[in-house]
């Protein structure tokens, strides 16, 4: 005798594992740069300027670079005691307020002969070593004590006519984070409703009349049924009117009807 065996259902795939969503990603991108700025300063009757005494300076005007103020100093009998009047220094400071302020420098003294071998040094090209120079407070300044030895600045063609000429790069290193961008777009008020009365005013293209206590008014089926379900049904529906031309209504007065 055969065996009749029952085959027991297997739950599917599909209802054993419920599908599996990926919660929803944000991203956010953080940018750091710098805001750059050039500030020349010519220093006339450097001769002049010789014994004005060591740690003393002449100062450019201030600039303004990446919201900070700034000033170029320039020692002609040096900044430093020990160095006894040898070189000229020159300084970048920061002559506003702030606190640990990143930023890149550039001096340079400017070649006047014309052959353009200026006296470059940058802070720039050495970021990847040793990152922006903070600057701690008001006052603090990043430069050389020892320029240039100034028995070779005054035979050199740095010099010309008494006059030196120098220019200064300042980048102040800015950073901010940005997430996605969501725009707005102004929208005017509506004027559909005014537009609808001058259309009722003119007349122009109406399709069926109202008759209350002996007036006639005169519409548009299209826009009566887009802003009344019951005009629709009388106008468009299954139940609607056959002599649509001119409707009478009562139990209401022209003057409410009209408004």
């Amino acid at each position: 005798m055969g065996k009749v065996f029952r085959e027991t259902s297997r739950p599917s795939s599909s209802s054993s594992c419920p599908a599996s969503t990926s919660p929803p990603t944000t991203t956010s991108t953080s940018i750091t740069e710098t805001v750059n700025g050039t500030h020349h300063f010519k220093i006339t009757g450097y001769s002049l300027s010789k014994g004005i005494g060591i740690g003393k300076y002449i100062a450019s005007d201030t600039f303004n670079v990446g919201g900070y103020s700034w000033a170029i100093y320039f020692y002609p009998d040096g900044k430093s005691v020990e160095d006894n009047a040898a070189y000229v220094s020159l300084f970048i400071a920061l002559a506003s307020e702030g606190t640990d302020v990143r930023a890149l420098f550039e001096l340079t003294l400017l070649d006047q002969s014309g052959n353009e071998r200026h006296k470059v040094h940058s802070h720039f090209g050495r970021t990847l070593d040793s990152g922006p120079y903070t600057l701690k407070y008001r006052g603090s300044m990043w430069g050389y004590k020892r320029f240039f030895k100034r028995t070779s600045l005054e035979t050199s063609d740095y010099l010309k006519d008494d006059c030196l000429s120098v220019n200064c790069m300042v980048g102040v290193v800015k950073s901010h984070t940005e997430g996605p961008k969501i725009y707005s777009i102004p929208v005017p008020p509506s004027s559909m409703g005014h537009q609808f009365g001058r259309l009722l005013e003119s007349g122009k293209g109406t399709d069926v009349n109202f008759e209350i206590d002996g007036e006639i008014f005169a519409a548009h089926k299209l826009v009566l049924a887009a802003r009344s379900p019951v005009f629709r049904a009388q106008l468009f529906g299954p139940m609607k009117d056959q002599n649509t031309r001119c409707i009478k209504v009562e139990d209401i007065e022209a003057p409410v009807f009209k408004v």
